[in-house]
């Protein structure tokens, strides 16, 4: 009885969420891919500038 007493107070909760537009979906999204190809290539250019200086150390 518990979980059928769960599962409204669930389904109650769920139709008080405000859910984002497509639009403001679609925005989020892109930021999130241009904020991951921006620190794919920063540690990217991070490893290879530490790589070659720790290269040049131990040559």
């Amino acid at each position: 009885m518990h979980l059928f007493r769960f599962l409204k107070s669930v389904v109650q909760e769920m139709h008080k969420v405000v859910w984002p537009t497509w639009k403001e979906n679609r925005r989020d999204t892109g930021v999130v891919i241009s904020l991951t190809i921006f620190f794919v290539i920063f540690f990217a250019l991070a490893d290879w500038i530490i790589q070659a200086g720790m290269l040049a150390f131990v040559k």
